[in-house]
C-alpha cells in the first residue's frame, strides 16, 4: 500500500509540473534540460587530438558548437521554442553532407534501464523562397556507453545510433535507420594514449524494420512543428527496449549498436549526442526545446 501511495504522489507531482508532464519519466530523473535556462551542459562534439588540432579526424573538423536560439526567421521574426523563448540549436555548415553534433557527457551510478525523451524540430536554413524539404539530409541521436570498471573483462563500448533519413541526393527518404557497423579506431599522435573513430559517416546505416515515417514538415521553410522522441535502453544488457517518434512505436527487435572493445579510461560513461546533417550547400538545423533523461536508479 505504501509503495502505491508513493507512486500516486509522485505521479501527481509529475503531472502538475508542465516541465515534467510532457514527459513519461522513469522513477529517477537524471537530467531535465530546459534550454530557457542555458546550455545545460551541452557542447560541441570535438574529435580527439594530441599535440595539435591538426590530428583531429577529418569527419569532426566541420562540426560547430550548439547555441541557444529563438528560432528567428527573416519573414516572421522569432518563432521561439515550444515552451519559452530558447531552444538548443544544432547547425551544420553550408556544405553538402556536413554533419554537426551536440553532446552531453555524463556517467551512471547503476547499470539500469534509462529513458531519453525530447521535443525537437528541424529545418534547412531558409535562404530560398521555396519549401526546401529535400535540403535537410538527416537528424538523429545516439548514446555512447561503457560499463563500470568492475566489469572490465571483455567489456565493450556500446553506441546505439538512430537517424531519420529525410532526403538524399534530391530524393525524399523519410525513414528511420540504425547503425551497427563498427568504424575503424585510429591512433592519434605518437604516445599510445589517444585514439579516435568517426562513427557518423554515411556508410553502414541500415533501415529500421517498418521504419518509414512521414513527419510534419510545414508548408514553407520558416514554419516549424515540434515532435516527440523517446528511446529506452537497458544499461545492464546493453540492448534497446523502445523507440517512439510522435504516435509511432517501432519494432527494435532487430536493432543493434556499434560495439567496440572498452576504452581504458571511459568507465561508467553515459554520453548523449544529437545531430543534424545537410543534403545541400545550405545549413541544416535541429532545434531541441527540452530533454529528459530518466532511469530506474
Amino acid at each position: 500500500m505504501f509503495n502505491t501511495e508513493v507512486a500516486d504522489i509522485r505521479d501527481g507531482i509529475v503531472r502538475a509540473d508542465p516541465r515534467l508532464s510532457r514527459f513519461d519519466p522513469l522513477p529517477r530523473i537524471l537530467s531535465l534540460d530546459d534550454f530557457d535556462k542555458g546550455h545545460s551542459g551541452w557542447s560541441q562534439l570535438l574529435g580527439n587530438y594530441e599535440g595539435s588540432l591538426q590530428t583531429i579526424l577529418p569527419g569532426y573538423r566541420n562540426m560547430t558548437n550548439p547555441m541557444l536560439s529563438t528560432l528567428s526567421h527573416w519573414d516572421s521574426g522569432s518563432h521561439g521554442a515550444m515552451d519559452g523563448t530558447y531552444a538548443l540549436k544544432v547547425a551544420t555548415k553550408a556544405k553538402k553532407d556536413a554533419v554537426s553534433v551536440a553532446i552531453k557527457r555524463l556517467t551512471f551510478r547503476r547499470a539500469c534501464k534509462i529513458r531519453l525523451e525530447f521535443y525537437a524540430t528541424f529545418k534547412p536554413e531558409a535562404v530560398d523562397l521555396a519549401l526546401s524539404d529535400r535540403d535537410l539530409k538527416s537528424i538523429g541521436f545516439l548514446l555512447d556507453l561503457q560499463p563500470g570498471d568492475q566489469q572490465s573483462a571483455g567489456a565493450q563500448r556500446v553506441m546505439p545510433h538512430l537517424r531519420y533519413l529525410n532526403a538524399k541526393d534530391g530524393t525524399l527518404q523519410q525513414k528511420w535507420q540504425f547503425k551497427r557497423l563498427s568504424p575503424k579506431v585510429k591512433e592519434i599522435g605518437s604516445r599510445n594514449e589517444t585514439v579516435s573513430h568517426f562513427h557518423l559517416a554515411d556508410e553502414g546505416w541500415e533501415d529500421l524494420h517498418n521504419g518509414a515515417q512521414r513527419l510534419c514538415y510545414n508548408e514553407i521553410a520558416t514554419k516549424v512543428n515540434w515532435h516527440y522522441f523517446r528511446f529506452d535502453f537497458d544499461l545492464e544488457t546493453m540492448s534497446a527496449l523502445w523507440f517512439q517518434c510522435n504516435d509511432r512505436v517501432f519494432d527494435v527487435s532487430g536493432f543493434d549498436s556499434i560495439r567496440l572493445p572498452a576504452m581504458k579510461n571511459l568507465w561508467c560513461m553515459l554520453n548523449i549526442c544529437l545531430f543534424a546533417e545537410t543534403a545541400s550547400d545550405k545549413r541544416a538545423f535541429l532545434y531541441v526545446d527540452s530533454l529528459c533523461l530518466s532511469g530506474n536508479m
